[in-house]
C-alpha cells in the first residue's frame, strides 16, 4: 500500500523551520492522541488515554511517543500524512491537519509511525526520510502492514536524527509545560501522562483566604471569583481569577484555554498584560491568576498563541472591570494586601529589644561588679581543646574549609545534657598538619549547651530556634579563634559571656522555658 504525499515535497524544508517550542511540538503529537480517544469514547476517569513520551539523547537523539487512543484508520491515511489536509472535525485538538507532520518534521530529519485500529487485526507503519524524500522528490510513501491482535488499538510515533535534542534544563521545563498544557485533562483523569517515567499532575494554586486589605480585623473571604463575560455573539470568555497565597514572580498570571487545553500562559511563561497586571515589581504581578477559556477566538497553527484579529483591547478592558466588579475587587485586594502589615512586623521587635532593655536594667549591675572586680588582663588564651560531651544525645557535625593553604577545621557540638553549668565553650588548636592533605590545620571545637536556662529561654516549645542559638554561639566561637591566630588572649571573655549568660539574660520574662 502507497499514500501520496504531494505536496509534501515542497513544504518539507518549511516546517523545520516553524517557530516551536519543544512542549509545544510535542503537545501536537498528545492533541491527537486526545482527539483520537474522544472520538472512539476511549478515554474516561476509570479507564484513561495513556499518553508516554520518551526521550533518549545519545546516537544523534530520539524520541518515542506511544498512546492506546483509537489508531489512524487505513482510510485517513492519504489525509493523515499529507501536510495542510484538514480533518472532516475540526472541533476538537486536531483541527489543521498539520500537527503530527510540522512537529515531528521541526524535531527530526526522519521518523516512523506505527498504528493499529480495533477491529483490525493488521499493524501499519509509514517511515519518512525527510532527506530521502526531499532529495529524490518523492511523491509517495510506503505503508508496511504486519500482523497483529485484532483487538489492539495504539500509535506510536519515533523521532530519530533529531535537529533539536532537548538537554537537562529544557527537559524540566518540557515537564512542567505539559503538565500545565494538559492540567484540565490530568484533573478530570481522562489523561494519564507520563514523560520520561513520570507521570505527570498539576499542581494547584493555594488561593489567598484572608479579610480585605481595607478592613485587616474583618471577616476571612477566600479570594477567587467566576468570570464569564462575552465580546459579541461568537466571542465568550469564562473561567475563574484570584489571588495566590503566596505571591510568585514567576508563576503568577493567567492561563489561556480553549477546547480544554492551554494555548497561552503555561507554566512560567504565564499571560500577563501590563495593563493589568503593571510591572514585575507589583503585588498585582506576583499574585493575581486564573484560568480563563476563550470561545469563538481562532489559534496560530502551532497552537501557542490565540489570533486577536483585534480584539485583545476588547478582551482586556472586559477583564480588567470583570476583576474588580462586586464584593471581591481582586485588583484593589492585589495592589493593597499584605502577608502581615508593615506595623506588626515593628510591634514583636519592640517587645523584644524592651525585654533585653529590662532585664539589663535589673541583673546586669550584679553580675558586673562582680567581673570588673575579677580585672583580667586577659594573659590567657582560649583553650587547645574542649572536652567532648559524655552525653548520648549530644549532636556532633564538623565543616572543613580551605583558607590560604590552611585547613580550618570546625567542630560544632550541641548538647543537651543537664548540669553543665556553662552556655558555651571553645577550643582552638595552634596549627598541625592536616592527616590526609598534610597542610597546616587549625581546629576549633564550639560547644553549646541547649540544656543551658540561657538556651532554653530561647529555643522554642518545639526547638524551632536551635539554629539561631547555634549561629550565634558559632559566630561568638570563630570570632574568639580567629582573635588567637592574631594573638590576642581573650578566654575572659568567654567566661564572661557564661556569667551574662546565666545570671542575666536566662531571666528575661515572656518566652518559654522549657525545663
Amino acid at each position: 500500500m502507497d499514500i501520496n504525499i504531494r505536496p509534501e515535497v515542497n513544504i518539507l524544508g518549511v516546517l523545520r523551520h516553524l517557530n516551536y517550542k519543544p512542549w509545544f511540538a510535542l503537545a501536537e503529537f498528545v492533541d491527537n492522541s486526545i482527539a483520537s480517544a474522544l472520538q472512539h469514547r476511549l478515554a474516561s476517569p476509570g479507564r484513561p488515554l495513556r499518553v508516554t513520551i520518551d526521550l533518549y539523547p545519545e546516537d544523534g537523539g530520539r524520541v518515542v511517543i506511544r498512546d492506546n487512543a483509537g489508531g489512524i484508520d487505513p482510510a485517513d491515511f492519504p489525509r493523515a500524512f499529507r501536510a495542510a489536509q484538514a480533518p472532516p472535525d475540526r472541533t476538537g485538538l486536531s483541527e489543521f491537519g498539520m500537527g503530527m507532520k510540522s512537529a515531528a518534521t521541526w524535531f527530526a530529519r526522519e521518523w516512523k509511525v506505527t498504528t493499529s485500529v480495533a477491529g483490525d487485526a493488521v499493524e501499519r507503519t509509514v517511515h519518512f526520510d525527510i532527506d530521502e524524500i526531499r532529495d529524490n522528490q518523492r511523491d509517495t510513501i510506503h505503508v508496511r502492514e504486519a500482523p497483529t491482535e485484532a483487538n489492539s488499538h495504539f500509535t506510536t510515533i519515533e523521532l530519530f536524527r533529531l535537529n533539536h535534542i532537548p538537554q537537562t534544563k529544557t527537559l524540566s521545563k518540557i515537564k512542567a509545560h505539559l503538565s500545565s498544557i494538559y492540567r484540565e485533562f490530568l484533573r478530570t483523569g481522562n489523561l494519564e501522562l507520563v514523560f520520561r517515567g513520570e507521570k505527570l499532575t498539576f499542581a494547584e494554586v493555594e488561593p489567598l483566604v484572608a479579610p480585605r486589605a481595607s478592613d485587616p480585623r474583618g471577616a476571612v473571604m477566600r479570594w477567587v471569583k467566576k468570570i464569564d463575560f462575552s465580546l459579541d455573539e461568537t466571542h465568550r470568555v469564562y473561567g475563574f481569577a484570584g489571588l495566590r497565597a503566596k505571591g510568585s514572580t514567576a508563576e503568577a498570571g493567567f492561563a489561556l484555554m480553549r477546547r480544554g487545553r492551554l494555548i497561552l500562559g503555561s507554566a512560567d511563561e504565564t499571560y500577563r498584560p501590563v495593563e493589568i497586571f503593571g510591572r514585575s515589581t507589583t503585588h498585582t504581578y506576583q499574585r493575581l491568576y486564573g484560568e480563563l477559556t476563550l470561545e469563538g477566538f481562532e489559534v496560530s497553527h502551532t497552537k501557542d498563541g490565540f489570533r486577536w484579529d483585534g480584539y485583545e483591547d476588547a478582551f482586556l478592558e472586559a477583564l480588567e472591570a470583570a476583576l474588580s466588579d462586586g464584593d471581591l475587587d481582586l485588583l484593589k485586594q492585589a495592589s493593597n494586601y499584605r502577608l502581615q502589615p508593615i506595623a506588626d512586623h515593628r510591634k514583636p521587635v519592640e517587645e523584644a529589644v524592651t525585654k533585653v532593655a529590662t532585664s539589663v536594667e535589673e541583673h546586669f549591675d550584679t553580675v558586673a561588679s562582680r567581673v570588673i572586680a575579677q580585672r583580667s588582663d586577659d594573659e590567657e588564651h582560649i583553650p587547645d581543646t574542649v572536652t567532648q560531651s559524655r552525653d548520648f544525645a549530644s549532636i556532633n557535625r564538623s565543616a572543613q574549609v580551605v583558607l590560604e593553604g590552611e585547613v580550618w577545621t570546625v567542630d560544632l557540638e550541641a548538647t543537651l545534657e543537664d548540669g553543665i553549668p556553662d552556655w558555651i565553650a571553645v577550643g582552638a588548636e595552634v596549627p598541625g598538619a592536616h592527616s590526609a592533605s598534610r597542610l597546616p590545620e587549625t581546629r576549633v571545637k564550639v560547644t553549646v549547651s541547649l540544656a543551658h536556662p540561657f538556651s532554653r529561654k530561647f529555643l522554642g516549645a518545639a526547638n524551632e530556634n536551635s539554629e539561631m542559638i547555634m549561629a550565634f554561639a558559632a559566630t561568638i566561637g570563630l570570632a574568639l579563634a580567629l582573635g588567637k591566630r592574631s594573638g590576642a588572649k581573650s578566654h575572659s571573655v568567654i567566661r564572661r559571656i557564661n556569667e551574662l549568660a546565666r545570671e542575666t539574660f536566662s531571666s528575661i520574662d515572656g518566652t518559654e522555658d522549657k525545663g
